[in-house]
C-alpha cells in the first residue's frame, strides 16, 4: 500500500502560480502512473493530469492544458503539479492518486475508479 500526502495548496490571486507536491511513502510508487484530480464544492471529482511511471508521457484535461504541468521525481518519491495563470474556477481540493496497474492511456487515466491510493487533498483557493 502506498501512502500519499499532498502539500502546497493555499489562497492566491487570479493569475498567480502554485506548485503542489505529493509525497509517497510505503510501497514504492516508481512503477506506477500517477494522477491529479480536483473536486470543487458541490461538484464531482475531476481529472486534471496524469504522468506515466517513467515521467515520459502525460495527459491533461482540456481545462488546464497549457497552464498546468505534471511531473515526478522518482528518486524523491514525489509527484508535482505546477499550476500557472490560476483562475477562480480552479478553486477546489486537489488530490493525487496512484493508477492501479492499469494500462496508461488517455481513457484509463481519466477514470477515478482506476486509482487505488489517494491522498487526503490540499485546498487551492483562487480569488479574482
Amino acid at each position: 500500500q502506498v501512502q500519499l500526502v499532498e502539500s502546497g495548496g493555499g489562497s492566491v490571486q487570479a493569475g498567480d502560480s502554485l506548485r503542489l507536491s505529493c509525497a509517497a511513502s510505503g510501497r514504492t510508487f516508481t512503477g506506477y502512473a500517477m494522477g491529479w484530480f480536483r473536486q470543487a464544492l458541490g461538484k464531482e471529482r475531476e481529472f486534471i493530469a496524469a504522468v506515466s511511471s517513467g515521467n515520459y508521457n502525460t495527459y491533461y484535461a482540456d481545462s488546464v492544458s497549457g497552464r498546468f504541468t505534471i511531473s515526478r521525481d522518482n528518486a524523491k518519491n514525489t509527484v508535482y503539479l505546477q499550476m500557472s495563470n490560476l483562475k477562480p474556477e480552479d478553486t477546489a481540493v486537489y488530490y493525487c492518486a496512484k493508477l492501479a496497474g492499469k494500462y496508461f492511456s488517455k481513457v484509463t487515466t481519466r477514470n477515478a475508479a482506476n486509482y487505488d491510493s489517494w491522498g487526503q487533498g490540499t485546498q487551492v483557493t483562487v480569488s479574482s
